[in-house]
């Protein structure tokens, strides 16, 4: 495959990794304007997080919200963890009704307005209490954290770091309150954060902890934490049925006694990074999805249980479940359950001498999100593209696109294209992504109009032969729609596409002229509303005033049409001109033109003759509608229902 390199017109500029804890993208809402200060301080030290400001009190961040209470609520219903710049009874009693499930519960945090309390409230074994301690540490205070175990001891035993579960977590609690009370403890095994703690340890006690990556019950007397030192190697047929895959692993962890919370990831061969069923596994199973290219599995041909010549001829490796398991843990790992199968998969298990960290172990599927972000307002951004553009590694795009972004983006690697190198951006961004990096190709206003998705899709097809975009086939792509110009210049207005319209773009760089033409006298016959996207350039002026030319030999010159500028921008402007008045000087490139049909109405937005605002609109067909209605209340009379009067409910007579 290709290799990629940063674009010779701006080089790719990486900023530090954020320090939030890995999961969803906390929320730093803000409620106030004093709170502002503390909210730029905050987000200086963990970058990953989206301010959230309440509308019509505070200046604007990456979203707005208009009622606390119901924006507290979604964020914890969904999971996110919430850190909000306001009083700590606020948060609770708006949470209160939904506090059921100590499980479930994400971080939540309250940290006062001027930056000199950081209270976690609720997820305090789910997050809360590291994330205090990081908010504490940016604003120089203390946290203020109440847990017990993390006070005594210095651990919490329900919340396991990375790479470690715990298979019995509703026993935690006991087992806690018996340490807490005085009661010893026995560690069996090996576990550096449990014997590095303030845990009474004693070689015999009547509470254990036991490390094991073996499938055991515990009980209110013992913990059993496995590590993640297993990896799953797994191999299957192209479109492999999802529910045959987890079968058999499933039958195999179990007939070889083996933990399932031990797996540290699900890995395969690279040709398998687009196979549905191992994701489906690894979901799950709850852990990554790891690939590896025919090459690295190959070199662990001389510790496979079962090489296979005809799997070489295929794939080019003597083995994929278990030389995927055995490339993951790597040399001091071992193979300890050999290729199962069934007629659809195969699986095996390797185990590695210490905790797995998935990020170091072969490569991810890659992903490639093409993101509309609207016009640059970002109200106007939808909150999947707000996700989208959180979760992505690295970006591409024009470079304006992502300095409109700001602090969105803060904190990601970025690869800025100047204006008119769109395939070059979309390759570039395939690639990246066929790499393993999870990239999002960034356009303004919808991305699917007249915008980047075409491309991606264009080069996949143009390249279906080449055996050189097999990577970028696998990739993983999404689309994420946005507010285009046409609608947000509608919005701006009024109403103007309310019946039925169409938009051409007025470029012949990719259509040839004569094409344009022949659509342009079609919209102008149909009486089709029309928004004109590249209107002019430098070196083009003559399309648009052809243009007004024919759709005036089919709707009056006083119809009306809107120039929209720069919308959602600080230097927006939107003016309202007639068809006969339309003058192509006032037109640029970043000018969307939209022209009404001959039903497109104007209404003053005021009653005061020095206020010339203007509301545009077309109808639809209400009007006829409207008087038949009237017509029928006048000759009928028509009037609402009588309610009847409620009776008092009997009450059923009572027995003495």
């Amino acid at each position: 495959m290709e290799s990629v390199t940063a674009p010779p017109s701006a080089p790719a500029s990486a900023t530090p990794a954020s320090a939030t804890p890995e999961g969803p993208r906390p929320a730093l809402l803000v409620l106030s304007q004093g709170g502002l200060e503390t909210a730029r301080r905050i987000k200086a030290a963990l970058p990953n997080l989206e301010v959230q400001t309440r509308a019509a009190r505070v200046a604007p961040g990456e979203t707005t919200f208009a009622e606390t209470g119901a924006q507290l609520r979604q964020l914890f219903q969904t999971g996110r963890p919430i850190i909000a710049l306001a009083a700590s009874g606020l948060v609770i009693r708006a949470l209160a009704p939904l506090l059921n499930d100590k499980q479930l519960e994400p971080p939540v945090l309250a940290v006062a307005e001027d930056g000199s309390a950081v209270v976690p409230l609720l997820g305090g074994h789910h997050g809360a209490n590291d994330l205090a301690r990081l908010l504490a540490q940016a604003l120089g205070t203390p946290a203020a954290i109440t847990t017990a175990g993390d006070l005594r001891f210095g651990v919490a035993l329900d919340s396991p770091p990375p790479g470690w579960r715990l298979g019995n977590p509703n026993d935690a609690k006991s087992v806690m309150a018996a340490l807490l009370a005085g009661a010893a403890l026995t560690l069996e095994g090996d576990a550096p954060w449990l014997s590095n703690s303030r845990l009474p340890l004693a070689a015999t006690a009547p509470i254990t902890a036991r490390v094991t990556d073996r499938a055991q019950a515990g009980d209110p007397q013992t913990l059993i934490y496995h590590p993640a030192t297993l990896a799953l190697g797994v191999g299957c047929e192209r479109n492999c049925p999802a529910d045959a895959l987890i079968a058999l692993v499933e039958k195999a962890l179990a007939e070889a006694g083996l933990a399932p919370q031990s797996i540290a990831c699900v890995t395969s061969l690279d040709l398998k990074a687009d196979e549905a069923a191992v994701h489906a596994l690894a979901a799950h199973l709850g852990v990554p999805a790891r690939f590896f290219p025919a090459a690295a599995l190959e070199a662990e041909k001389d510790r496979l249980a079962q090489p296979s010549e005809v799997v070489f001829a295929e794939v080019g490796c003597h083995g994929v479940s278990e030389g995927a398991a055995l490339a993951a843990v790597g040399d001091a790992g071992a193979l300890i359950l050999p290729k199962q199968k069934n007629a659809k998969a195969t699986c095996a298990v390797a185990r590695a001498a210490a905790p797995l960290n998935p990020s170091e172990i072969g490569r991810p599927r890659g992903r490639l999100t093409i993101v509309g972000i609207g016009p640059g307002q970002a109200g106007w951004r939808t909150p999947e593209a707000t996700q989208f553009l959180a979760e992505a590694d690295e970006l591409v795009a024009y470079g304006l696109y992502l300095d409109i972004l700001g602090p969105v983006i803060a904190g990601k690697t970025r690869h800025d294209f100047p204006l008119g190198d769109e395939e070059k951006r979309a390759d570039y961004a395939l690639k990246l992504a066929a790499q393993g990096k999870n990239v999002a190709l960034v356009s303004s206003g919808d991305a699917g109009i007249y915008a980047m998705a075409t491309l991606v899709f264009e080069l996949l097809d143009h390249y279906r032969d080449d055996p050189s975009w097999d990577a970028m086939r696998r990739v993983d792509i999404a689309v994420t729609p946005g507010i285009s110009a046409l609608q947000a210049a509608a919005a701006r207005v009024g109403a103007p596409l309310a019946h039925d319209f169409c938009t051409i773009s007025l470029s012949d760089l990719l259509t040839p002229w004569e094409t344009i033409q022949q659509r342009l006298r079609a919209c102008a016959e149909g009486d089709f509303i029309v928004a004109f996207y590249n209107p002019v350039s430098k070196r083009r002026r003559t399309q648009l005033a052809y243009a007004k030319e024919v759709l005036l030999t089919h709707r009056p010159g006083d119809t009306p049409v809107i120039l929209a500028s720069n919308l959602g921008r600080p230097t927006e402007q939107v003016r309202h001109r007639t068809l006969a008045s339309l003058d192509i000087d006032e037109v640029d490139m970043l000018t969307l033109v939209l022209v009404g049909n001959r039903q497109t109405r104007c209404v003053p937005r005021s009653h005061h003759q020095q206020d010339d605002r203007l509301w545009v609109y077309t109808p639809r067909g209400y009007a006829k509608k409207h008087a038949e209605v009237q017509a029928e209340i006048q000759s009928e009379q028509i009037a609402p229902a009588p309610r009847p009067a409620v009776q008092p409910t009997p009450q059923k007579e009572q027995t003495p």
